[in-house]
């Protein structure tokens, strides 16, 4: 993967980060791993990256803040803010708390049939909302399906009020 075309750094900011329950907060570190050892982001008529994003939720919006990683992380220059309407992620992301509170409740029953149906459930969510992600963010960055789902399962972290 070049350089120019990925996200070197990965951060979150909410409230909701701090109460995470153990699940979500599982999902939330393998997706920012996931990201940070492969992803593809390119966003359209801006600098080469490698770049850094900050992911948080603004007055109900996904808002991408996007910067050039000069050297290190901290020292990255802003290049684009992007605010996206949380309104047509919310079904998927209400679906999304309804097969974490299953899952929790399946593994705590330890039925293990149950377990892989809702995992099934997940992955199939998880390739719905990666396809409203690359819809959304069309014509302000490209990126493929792995990066779309694992910055899916960021929003549905960062929208989660517990």
């Amino acid at each position: 993967m070049p350089e120019a075309s990925r996200l070197a750094h990965i951060a979150l900011i909410g409230e909701a980060l701090t109460r995470l329950s153990p699940i979500l907060e599982a999902d939330r570190a393998q997706a920012v791993a996931d990201l940070q050892a492969e992803n593809s982001f390119a966003p359209i008529g801006v600098e080469d990256g490698p770049y850094s994003l900050t992911l948080s939720i603004q007055e109900g919006r996904l808002v991408f803040d996007i910067r050039r990683i000069k050297e290190r992380p901290e020292n990255a220059v802003p290049l684009r803010t992007i605010a996206l309407a949380l309104g047509p992620f919310r079904g998927l992301i209400k679906d999304y708390q309804m097969l974490v509170d299953s899952h929790i409740m399946a593994v705590e029953e330890g039925r293990e049939a149950k377990i892989q149906a809702i995992d099934m459930g997940r992955r199939g969510l998880h390739n719905e909302g990666a396809q409203l992600m690359i819809t959304r963010l069309e014509g302000k960055v490209v990126i493929d399906f792995e990066t779309a789902r694992r910055l899916f399962t960021l929003v549905c972290v960062l929208h989660q009020r517990i």
